[in-house]
């Protein structure tokens, strides 16, 4: 079995722009959908810099969202290049994250790195936590 490193690490949004492709209401019931465009800055064991693009869904009781994410900094002090897919779920008060890293799409030091990705905001801020193999 493969050793498991844990690195987790704070960021921040620094942009989030939506963009709506279909509001509650328009073209019969269901959740409003859209597709944002995220940047986030990370500091810590991972810092660097990210672009992703959201497909977002949601009511007021649910929302879900699937991400591709390009990151290009350092991660437990190699750098390079990386690509998460990833997405999340909330009910209420209660959600979860899941994602990976695309395997083959790492550049520098990054390259062939293999592992879990998971996003999560509480009152602390945002944190990010992968998990490398």
């Amino acid at each position: 079995m493969a050793d498991i490193t844990e690195i987790t690490a704070q960021f921040e949004v620094t942009r989030w722009e939506p963009e709506d492709y279909r509001k509650p209401g328009e073209g019969g019931p269901g959740p409003a959908m859209s597709q944002v465009l995220v940047e986030k800055t990370f500091t810590g064991a991972v810092s660097g810099i990210s672009e992703a693009r959201l497909l977002t869904a949601g009511s007021e009781t649910g929302q879900g969202y699937v991400a591709s994410e390009r990151f290009e900094g350092t991660i437990d002090g190699r750098s390079g290049t990386l690509i998460y897919q990833h997405g999340g779920l909330m009910e209420g008060k209660d959600g979860t994250t899941f994602g990976t890293i695309v395997p083959g799409c790492g550049t520098g030091d990054l390259a062939g790195l293999r592992g879990t990705i998971s996003f999560w905001h509480d009152e602390k801020g945002a944190t990010v936590t992968l998990r490398l193999t």
